[in-house]
């Protein structure tokens, strides 16, 4: 907790954060990887070009702001935060790094209004903030048992389209040991050299049931769009990696883990390549026990963008409570007369009547996805503490408000 000297510079932040934060965090990037160009391996350069990444440190920074003595909101996304930061190899050294340049932003888009007192307090409030993320990045370092930054090689055994632009590509320890263990939801980080000699590193979920042997992680192709360049790893992995390849990974993390083991009543919704957890987790639950109840819905453009539709179908055939619900925006009249999938995007209300009464009920896909669906369950009833979504990147501080 700030002290109280410090508390209501840290208030007097907020409406001027609001206001000022995207200028802050722009300069924040631009003075950063100027001084320290090393870091780019660490940061998902697309979304540095596009501005996403900026606009995520600006709710990061405000929403820290706004909430700095609410534990229950930050909890939760100091969590993601952490996962996310061991998967992609944060160090401790690298905190003192990010904090003089965020506080030399602030003064130099605020200028005088950036007094010495208040930075004082934002030296004080990121210092704080710094030392809790640096402790339970060491716990979970240490609990998964590898150093920040660690990769081990897996050989590329299988590929696989699964649909148009997303493909699935099974991976074997080179080592000839066992995968890591993982929790269905999780996801690894993809290490990539490009021939200038840049590094990316990109996570994918893992998109098959933990069974010690192999990983498998799905993959979609980003197409450049307006304001947005192609995705680069996506693309170069579609395009060069082919079976036998070796290719670089990190272990698993990711706290968006539902108790697969669990009896109690679940759902599952996912739109677009938001599916991969999904299956992961469907597939673990039809292991575990497959009487569970579970409503599994999926909404996507069309059939020829739906991934994984046939280990669907198999989870149909040993699951005889599962709920299968697919919206398709694009639908024929054929797959509506079939039953096949609903025309449009995605309906909560149109599922069975007992998926919201005891479950637990779990989303992922793009932002706008889940945070539509989560205003339509809110609106019906569901609890908002039943409510759970998977969060990467630059989304990720979004949701605390």
């Amino acid at each position: 907790m700030v002290s109280a000297v410090a508390r209501p510079y840290i208030d007097a932040s907020v409406p001027v954060l609001r206001e000022h934060g995207l200028a802050i965090t722009r300069t924040f990037y631009q003075n950063m990887f100027a001084a320290h160009p090393e870091l780019t391996n660490l940061f998902n350069m697309g979304n540095q070009a596009s501005g996403v990444q900026q606009q995520s440190l600006a709710s990061a920074v405000f929403a820290y702001a706004a909430n700095i003595d609410n534990a229950a909101a930050l909890g939760p996304v100091v969590s993601r935060i952490v996962h996310k930061h061991a998967s992609v190899g944060i160090r401790q050294e690298h905190y003192p790094i990010v904090g003089r340049h965020l506080l030399g932003a602030i003064q130099e888009v605020l200028g005088d209004a950036a007094t010495p007192p208040l930075i004082a307090a934002w030296d004080e409030a990121y210092s704080e903030l710094a030392a809790a993320l640096i402790q339970a990045e060491k716990a979970l370092y240490a609990q998964s048992g590898t150093s920040p930054g660690e990769l081990r090689a897996m050989r590329v055994t299988e590929t696989r389209n699964e649909c148009e632009n997303v493909k699935s590509f099974v991976l074997q320890a080179v080592d000839g040991c066992a995968v890591p263990a993982f929790k269905p939801g999780q996801y690894l980080s993809v290490s990539v050299s490009f021939d200038n000699g840049n590094t990316q590193l990109r996570q994918y979920s893992l998109s098959d049931a933990p069974n010690g042997q192999t990983l498998r992680i799905t993959v979609k192709r980003e197409k450049a769009e307006e304001n947005k360049p192609a995705g680069h790893v996506s693309n170069w992995l579609h395009d060069h990696t082919v079976v036998g390849d070796t290719i670089r990974v990190t272990h698993p993390f990711g706290d968006f883990t539902p108790d697969t083991e669990s009896d109690s009543p679940i759902v599952l919704l996912s739109a677009g390549v938001g599916i991969t957890p999904m299956i992961s987790i469907l597939k673990r639950i039809a292991e575990a026990n497959p009487a569970r109840h579970v409503v599994f819905a999926h909404a996507t453009r069309h059939s020829g963008h739906h991934a994984h539709r046939a280990e669907i179908t198999k989870a149909k055939s040993i699951m005889p409570n599962l709920t299968v619900a697919t919206f398709y925006e694009q639908a024929s009249t054929e797959e509506i007369a079939q039953g096949i999938a609903f025309a449009g995007r995605m309906d909560v209300s149109r599922l069975t009547p007992w998926s919201y009464a005891e479950a637990s009920v779990y989303l992922c896909g793009p932002v706008e996805f889940m945070q539509a669906q989560w205003r339509s369950l809110i609106d019906i009833g569901v609890p908002a503490n039943k409510l759970h979504r998977e969060v990467f990147g630059p989304e990720l501080l979004n949701y605390v408000n």
